[in-house]
């Protein structure tokens, strides 16, 4: 059964006015290269869960004040202590089974039938974290103590998305590595494949800490193990030394001459025929629209269902909602469905304790041709004091069908978003040129192992 029988509507295909992208898509859905696969099965994303709660030794259900992992601290091993691994050994794939469960694909779709790009992210988030319990390997440890280790994800470098390719009936195949690690820190590339085409790819930064998230905790160095993995590890590498640089996120850049000749000439082009005066100092040209009407905000309430192990809200949850809300804005803006084709530069600067709320507000900064770019933040209220703190960041593009109206800033505050939008554009088109054309692997390499 294919999906317009499934739902009964007509497919609707996304244009590429840009041809560089059209061709770029191609390639992503290219089955060849080379794909790193140990043979390991960790069951559906609900069995990822459960062996990720018993690793770490957490009850179910929830408790307000959690049981104490303080004994635990007593076991968190010396960097020395710890053996190399490589990346076969955190090499693992798990199933959302969408084929045969109903209600759970009632959970993965939208109304009108493509699958919520929000929950896949989510999940693979969560699987990011299950891949470094697979790579901490603790020689020392006592058999049947917890694993004395909490995982909190830091950053998630970027994700490609092909949405428009997903179908609501066909169960997705979730697979990853450790690709880079870093004292206390690890590095996950993630795979998103339906049908054997890779349809999705994401880096995650997990950082490891203590039992009682109160400090940092050593992992085990990562050592490739052959060609593959030496290559997949330069290129992690790189990622890593790019991230380390001061000026690593594009919105801290100051404009350069080309970015401030384009804002003059974005000011030229607003200030009218007769020039600005202090009655009405702009002027919209056609076919375009100012952006401080284009942003969208909301308040919503977590619950003890969207936490963690640490009993934060799951960062998972956080990026799906912030999805959502940049969807409904980009589709408002446009007039049209739109897809998600790119996040970059996920940053978590503080977790969400359980009983805050979140506000998450969404903000046009760029557009291109048929392409919106979107700045999503999420602040948290903390629910006892009810100060408010800057938690996540967000960047992420969007495709429409059709060519979408221009967004021009009104004032220098805005056309440095505008700027920022721009260059995060750029970098998706950088990224999808590499990423698409080299990030599709399907022939195996690595023998297999037990499944833990």
């Amino acid at each position: 059964m294919n999906l317009s029988q499934h739902f009964g509507r007509r497919m609707i295909a996304v244009r590429h006015p840009c041809h560089q992208l059209g061709a770029l898509r191609h390639c992503f859905m290219e089955t060849g290269g080379e794909q790193l696969d140990s043979g390991h099965r960790s069951g559906t994303m609900a069995d990822v869960a459960k062996k990720i709660r018993e690793h770490v030794g957490v009850e179910g259900g929830y408790h307000i004040i959690p049981k104490s992992r303080d004994g635990l601290l007593k076991f968190q091993p010396k960097q020395g202590e710890l053996p190399n691994r490589s990346m076969l050994d955190s090499q693992t794939t798990a199933q959302v089974l969408l084929e045969t469960d109903a209600l759970l694909r009632q959970r993965f779709v939208y109304g009108r039938g493509l699958l919520r790009m929000g929950r896949i992210i989510e999940e693979l988030d969560l699987l990011a974290v299950w891949i470094c319990h697979l790579h901490i390997h603790l020689p020392n440890l006592p058999k049947g103590v917890p694993l004395p280790y909490t995982f909190i994800t830091m950053l998630v470098d970027h994700a490609h998305f092909m949405q428009d390719k997903f179908i609501a009936d066909a169960d997705v195949s979730l697979s990853g590595h450790v690709s880079y690690t870093d004292n206390n820190f690890m590095e996950v590339t993630a795979y998103v494949r339906q049908s054997g085409m890779l349809l999705a790819k994401g880096i995650f930064v997990i950082e490891a800490r203590d039992a009682i998230n109160n400090g940092p905790a050593p992992v085990n160095p990562l050592v490739p193990a052959n060609k593959l993995e030496e290559r997949l590890h330069q290129e992690a590498q790189k990622r890593h030394q790019e991230r380390a640089k001061a000026l690593y996120r594009l919105e801290s850049q100051q404009p350069t001459k080309e970015e401030q000749q384009l804002m003059y000439e974005l000011f030229t082009r607003t200030k009218g025929d007769d020039g600005p005066s202090p009655s009405d100092m702009t002027t919209l040209p056609p076919n375009s629209r100012w952006m401080s009407t284009w942003r969208r905000r909301t308040l919503m309430h977590p619950f003890p269902e969207n936490r963690n192990e640490s009993n934060t809200i799951f960062g998972g949850f956080i990026i799906r909602k912030a999805i959502e809300i940049s969807y409904m804005t980009a589709s408002l803006y446009s007039n049209q469905r739109c897809m998600i084709r790119f996040i970059a530069d996920v940053t978590f600067a503080h977790s969400i304790p359980v009983h805050s709320y979140i506000k998450l507000k969404a903000y046009v900064v760029f557009t291109h041709e048929n392409y919106i770019q979107l700045l999503t933040v999420v602040n948290a209220i903390d629910g006892n004091s009810f100060t408010e703190l800057k938690c996540n960041v967000l960047h992420l593009t969007y495709s429409c069908s059709k060519a979408v109206p221009e967004i021009l800033p009104r004032s220098y505050h805005e056309a440095l978003w505008y700027l920022t939008g721009r260059r995060y554009f750029n970098r998706f088109r950088k990224s999808v040129s590499h990423d698409m054309a080299n990030g599709s692997p399907p022939k195996t390499d690595g023998a297999k192992k037990d499944n833990k």
